[in-house]
C-alpha cells in the first residue's frame, strides 16, 4: 500500500497540471471502488476550478472552487496515470477520468479496488480523516509529542508507530526504515519510547520519509508516479525486504532478521536495535 511518501510523491506531480485548472471533463466509468463513489460526482465537478493540492497522512485532497473537495486514497494497487493531451490511451482500470481546459488526462486506475474517491463534507472533514495523529512532517510532531502518545501503551513500539492515531501516514516500510536508524528494536514495549529514545525515534521517521519523498517513494509492485516513473528509494533500504543480508552498520556483523508482527513482516538487526 502507498504510504506517505508515496502519496506525496502523487499529489506534487498532480499539482503541476491540476491546479488553477478548470475540469473540462470528468467521468466515472464504475459506480463503486472501495466505496460507492459519490452519486453526480462528475456532474458536480465539471467546468469547476482546482484551487491547489494537499495530503493529509495517506490521503491526496484536491481542494475546489464552488464545488466540494476531493479526497481519494490509492489502496493497494491504485494510481493516478497522467496520460497528457490528446486521444487517451485508457486501461481496463482506469476508473475515474479527469480532463482539464488544457487536454491534460489524468485516470484514476486501480485493478484491486481498494482505493476510493469521495467528496469531503462542506467543513473539510471525512470520517478517514477523524482519529489522525500529527503530521510527521510538520511542526506538531517530535520528541515531546511522540512520547506523550506512546505513554501508557504496552503493544510493540512497531504496531505502535503503524497506528495513524500516533502518528499519520506511517506504514510497514518506513516504520522498519525508522526503527533500525533509531536503534530501537521493533518488540520493545511502546511506552518505554520516552525522552531521548522518542526524540530519536521522531528525528529518524521525519528524515527516512524526507529522503523517500526525495527518491520519489518506494516501488515494489504496483506504485508509479503521475508520470509512469517508478520511485527508487527501495534501492536505498537499510532492512526492509533484506532479510538474510549483512547489517550495513559498520563494525556489526549480524544480518537482518524478518519477523511477523500483526500479519506484517518486519525486518530488523538485533545487534543494532534495542
Amino acid at each position: 500500500m502507498p504510504e506517505l511518501p508515496e502519496v506525496e510523491t502523487v499529489v506534487r506531480g498532480l499539482s503541476r497540471v491540476l491546479e488553477g485548472e478548470v475540469l473540462r471533463h470528468v467521468e466515472t466509468r464504475r459506480d463503486t471502488l472501495r466505496f460507492p463513489i459519490p452519486q453526480k460526482f462528475a456532474e458536480i465537478l465539471k467546468g469547476k476550478r482546482v484551487k491547489d493540492l494537499s495530503r493529509r497522512a495517506k490521503y491526496g485532497l484536491i481542494h475546489m472552487e464552488d464545488a466540494p473537495d476531493v479526497i481519494f486514497h490509492l489502496g493497494m494497487s491504485g494510481r493516478m496515470r497522467l496520460l497528457g493531451a490528446g486521444a487517451p490511451d485508457f486501461e481496463k482500470h482506469d476508473h475515474v477520468i479527469f480532463e482539464t481546459g488544457k487536454g491534460e488526462v489524468i485516470a484514476f486506475n486501480d485493478p484491486r479496488r481498494f482505493g476510493f474517491i469521495d467528496f469531503l463534507n462542506e467543513d473539510g472533514s471525512h470520517p478517514m480523516l477523524e482519529k489522525l495523529g500529527p503530521e510527521p512532517l510538520s511542526n506538531h510532531f517530535n520528541g515531546p509529542a511522540l512520547a506523550e502518545k506512546l505513554k501508557g501503551k504496552k503493544s510493540p513500539i512497531k504496531a505502535a508507530i503503524l497506528d495513524q492515531s500516533v502518528v499519520s501516514g506511517v506504514g510497514n516500510i518506513y516504520a522498519c526504515e525508522a526503527l533500525y536508524e533509531a536503534g530501537l528494536s521493533p518488540r520493545r514495549s511502546a511506552h518505554t519510547v520516552q525522552g531521548q529514545r522518542a526524540e530519536r525515534l521522531a528525528n529518524t521517521i521525519r528524515e527516512v520519509l524526507t529522503r523517500a519523498i526525495a527518491a520519489g517513494g518506494s516501488t515494489l509492485k504496483d506504485y508509479a508516479q503521475v508520470d509512469g516513473e517508478l520511485g527508487y528509494f527501495q534501492h536505498d533500504f537499510r532492512v526492509y525486504g533484506r532479510e538474510g543480508e549483512a547489517c550495513r552498520n559498520e563494525g556489526c556483523d549480524a544480518d537482518i532478521q524478518r519477523l511477523v508482527q500483526s500479519g506484517r513482516s518486519t525486518f530488523y538487526c538485533s545487534k543494532c536495535q534495542r
